[in-house]
């Protein structure tokens, strides 16, 4: 199910043909660096990530992590949504890009236009999102799309502090 489109992208629901996208992306290193090892080392273990992580939150909440696509090439880039955290009273907005897509500008795009259905179509009333303390293009990017920095916090309750960041409806 598409979610919306983008002047060079779409972004829709994962499904399992997605899979062997999905065992690359999480398997690169800025992926494993900045988000951490998921130990998807197989398409089976890739399509339960799928079931586990992406499509039982459309179901249960209406939204959750989707497939960004190049337009031109239907090609995967990376995973742009929002995710629902227990440690957050409202949603936070997660993206990944493929090494290849990095620094094209895809990532802020999708954000952006996302950040819009958030408000527009989900009728959200605020978004977190986090990263590490040393990733500075996700800090770049969370300022840019309008979150303001709120604290140091353990969003993940992994013992890993991330820096917290917040926006709220225009």
């Amino acid at each position: 199910m598409t979610i919306l489109e983008t002047p060079r992208t779409i972004l829709r629901e994962a499904t399992h043909d997605d899979a062997p996208f999905i065992l690359q992306l999480l398997n690169e290193p800025g992926w494993i660096r900045f988000i951490g090892d998921r130990n998807i080392h197989d398409l089976q273990a890739a399509r339960d990530y799928i079931d586990l992580r992406f499509r039982e939150n459309y179901e249960k909440l209406g939204f959750g992590m989707c497939v960004a696509l190049e337009k031109e090439t239907q090609s995967p880039i990376g995973l742009i949504g929002f995710v629902k955290r227990d440690t957050l009273d409202a949603p936070d907005i997660g993206y990944a890009v493929t090494e290849p897509h990095q620094g094209k500008g895809y990532a802020y795009e999708v954000c952006s236009a996302l950040l819009d259905h958030g408000w527009n179509i989900y009728g959200f009333d605020k978004v977190y999102g986090y990263c590490l303390p040393d990733n500075g293009p996700s800090i770049h990017m969370l300022e840019k799309l309008g979150l303001t920095f709120l604290r140091d916090q353990d969003v993940n309750q992994s013992g890993e502090i991330c820096r917290l960041y917040m926006a709220t409806r225009p």
